[in-house]
């Protein structure tokens, strides 16, 4: 029913349109607040809702690997030394243990000194020998100073 009222339709208030309920009830939307995501808490583990996968799985404890990075470090060192010990025990030949005095010529050196008197040795193990009996520092020389040098078999003659 309808009632007209100054140039307009009116409907009467006891009239009304009734939805039919939808044919599939629908879920109810959760609204979800602006939270930042995180794994479940001990509590949530323990209470028996554990996610089906670790979201952040515990932290693996590493072994502790220091000693044995120190004990490899020692070895390497005690092999390098061992290396090295071994290399000057293996020069050509020894330095001679028979000694002569020599007189020392005008512009000479000691490691010519050295390739005179001990030709088959190494020569600069000849000439720390030089430098170790006579008490010299550097490799200065004067003519005529008196020197102790080793002296090989062969060439023992020919050095007095």
């Amino acid at each position: 029913m309808s009632i007209l009222v100054e140039g307009g339709q009116v409907r009467s208030r006891a009239i009304r349109t009734v939805q039919a309920p939808p044919a599939h009830p629908a879920r109810p939307v959760r609204v979800r607040r602006a939270e930042t995501l995180r794994p479940p808490s001990r509590a949530h583990v323990v209470a028996g809702r554990r996610p089906a996968v670790a979201l952040c799985p515990a932290p693996r404890k590493l072994p502790v690997r220091w000693p044995w990075l120190a004990g490899l470090a020692v070895a390497i060192c005690l092999g390098i030394t061992g290396l090295g010990l071994l290399s000057q025990g293996v020069s050509g030949a020894q330095v001679p243990e028979r000694t002569a005095t020599v007189s020392v010529a005008p512009g000479e050196t000691l490691s010519e000194l050295a390739a005179r008197f001990a030709p088959e040795s190494d020569t600069d193990a000849v000439v720390a020998r030089i430098k170790e009996l006579n008490g010299l520092q550097d490799a200065v020389l004067v003519p005529g100073l008196p020197l102790t040098v080793p002296v090989a078999a062969s060439v023992q003659a020919d050095a007095r």
